[in-house]
């Protein structure tokens, strides 16, 4: 069945410039162009538009989508992958909802005159749900201690980056994790090349804020993998992604860092 530009936009809720903004690209061709010049599509790029909004939503820009796409990575395990934080993310959604809506009702008894009994017993009730800190101060004391010129330079280049630059530096790091991700679930061992190639752009990514050694570098692997929060920001998107993260850049630390 082919489906018309116009009926696209209005089943997807893209916008028909947008959908000609992705044929312009190479993003999202069309299956045909009728005689009258009007675009058609048919069920597989039904199919490729619903992964572009869902690669959207997680931050990915649209030359990384594309690579993805056009590559030959296993959709459905991509999918999959995708899928699992998407359910990760809901299941936190929901507990910080009812975290909410707990203290929507003990704020309604304490207008009646009645104490806030669950939250004060248990203030951790107050919290639950919450996404922890991606960089907390123990972790930023650590590397002070251990490397000073290294987090004095990270600190200066934090502070020095604009809102929207590090909006872009937030959808840049979801993007490299969901490419690690893609080739964990594809089962591509830590050494392959593209593996390693997308472990060279995560350290210079690194670089724009310090430039660590070799040791340095496998310490920032182990991180990942030790510590909860950390942790949790890797396997939110995947299982096991903070380790196989944390196996590829030892690989490299040992191969480009030595």
């Amino acid at each position: 069945m082919a489906w018309s530009i116009a009926e696209v936009a209005r089943m997807s809720g893209v916008t028909s410039r947008t959908l000609r903004h992705y044929d312009e690209i190479g993003l999202l061709p069309p299956a045909g162009i009728a005689s009258n010049g009007h675009r058609y599509y048919e069920d597989a790029d039904l199919l490729r538009l619903q992964q572009i909004l869902l690669m959207r939503e997680l931050g990915v820009g649209l030359r990384e989508i594309r690579a993805v796409l056009d590559s030959e990575v296993d959709q459905v395990a991509v999918l999959r992958a995708h899928h699992g934080r998407l359910l990760g993310e809901r299941n936190r959604l929901e507990t910080l909802a009812r975290t909410v809506g707990r203290t929507i009702a003990e704020l309604e008894k304490e207008k009646e005159g009645r104490t806030m009994a669950v939250e004060i017993n248990r203030p951790e009730n107050l919290f639950e749900g919450f996404a922890p800190s991606r960089y907390d101060a123990e972790v930023e004391a650590e590397v002070r201690e251990r490397w000073p010129a290294a987090w004095e330079q990270s600190r200066r280049a934090v502070e020095g980056m604009s809102a929207e630059e590090t909006e872009q530096w937030q959808r840049e790091a979801t993007a490299q994790m969901i490419r690690m991700a893609e080739f964990m679930v594809a089962g591509t061992p830590v050494a392959d090349p593209a593996v390693q190639t997308e472990v060279d752009a995560h350290y210079r990514g690194v670089c724009r804020f310090w430039t660590p050694n070799k040791e340095a570098y496998e310490g920032l692997a182990q991180r990942y993998a030790d510590d909860p929060q950390m942790r949790a920001n890797f396997d939110k998107i995947a299982e096991g992604l903070a380790g196989y993260q944390r196996e590829a850049m030892i690989v490299y630390a040992g191969a480009r860092l030595s």
